[in-house]
């Protein structure tokens, strides 16, 4: 009895399945994403640039104000202003690399987000009380015959409290430029033909909202500051940091999670080698010298029993 196959039992192409395991990532219960319409894509990655249009906004609108605010409200010379600031500038420029480095080892680019932004709220709103509260700023300065102006240097409290706000937001910084948009294109499988022309077009986007953050921050935040209120100066970014901070929080059902097969982090192996390093740089080891004498006598010393075949 012959058996007719037919075209359709048969199909010469199998069609991909619109439900199969994407590698490399899962869903926030940790399990394999197998429907792409549900986890990820633009849906997930609208959220992320999002957040990064509020952080650009936020810190621009923090450093493009700094030296005016050193310099008037908190009664520094430009010479100092000018140095914390480039000092602050530093380490806003290498604690990316710390996140970065926490992020791959420890915590994920997820959780690494997730605790800038709030270090961020809460340095922006540190530097909101130090503007609003008169215990923490000094104040103003007052007209005099004799010099002009007379204005108080400001208080240790005071000094100590807004700097602390300032490097808690450098510390946030650090965390959210290496991981943000990393974490937006993890959202993307790039082994799908769509979604890779996705993926490109998402760092298009991506980087325009970086710009157009920093644009919008740059021509509101430094009139409002000059001309309306500190306060408002750095409230205004606080609030916007705020609600990015709820918008991201709103995708968790919905992003993808990438995960490393690899334990094994080669940094951290890195890292353990230079410290295994410092602790055994004080053990003495033996002298060239002795090393030599003591090969020199096991060549002269006889060997044991070379009697019996002579």
């Amino acid at each position: 009895m012959e058996v007719s196959i037919t075209e359709e039992a048969v199909p010469l192409l199998v069609e991909r399945d619109h439900t199969s395991v994407i590698e490399g990532v899962v869903d926030y219960k940790g399990e394999k994403v197998r429907n792409r319409s549900n986890y990820g894509g633009w849906k997930s990655a609208s959220f992320i640039i999002g957040v990064e249009i509020a952080e650009r906004f936020a810190y621009y609108g923090i450093a493009c104000n700094l030296i005016t605010y050193l310099t008037g409200p908190l009664h520094q010379s430009t010479a100092v202003a000018a140095e914390n600031i480039n000092i602050w500038s530093g380490f806003c420029s290498m604690l990316p690399l710390l996140g970065a480095f926490v992020a791959d080892s420890f915590l994920g680019r997820f959780r690494t987000i997730l605790v800038s932004s709030l270090l961020y709220v809460l340095g922006l709103g540190f530097l909101t009380l130090s503007a609003i509260l008169p215990s923490l700023r000094p104040p103003d300065c007052k007209p005099t015959q004799e010099s002009g102006t007379a204005c108080a240097s400001p208080t240790g409290l005071q000094v100590t409290f807004f700097f602390s706000s300032l490097y808690l937001v450098a510390i946030a910084q650090g965390g959210h430029k290496p991981c943000v948009q990393a974490f937006g294109a993890d959202q993307f499988d790039e082994r799908h033909p769509q979604e890779c022309k996705s993926k490109s077009s998402f760092f298009n986007w991506w980087y325009f909202g970086l710009c157009g953050g920093t644009a919008i921050s740059l021509l509101i935040i430094t009139y409002i500051s000059e001309n309306l209120s500190w306060a408002l100066g750095f409230g205004i970014p606080c609030i916007s940091m705020a609600i990015a901070f709820i918008v991201f929080l709103l995708g968790i059902k919905s992003y993808r999670y990438s995960y490393a097969e690899d334990k094994n982090n080669p940094i951290l192996r890195i890292t353990q080698v230079f410290v295994a390093s410092a602790k055994n740089w004080r053990i003495k080891t033996p002298s060239v010298d002795c090393v030599k004498e003591e090969e020199e006598s096991q060549k002269t010393s006889p060997r044991v029993g070379a009697h019996q075949f002579q």
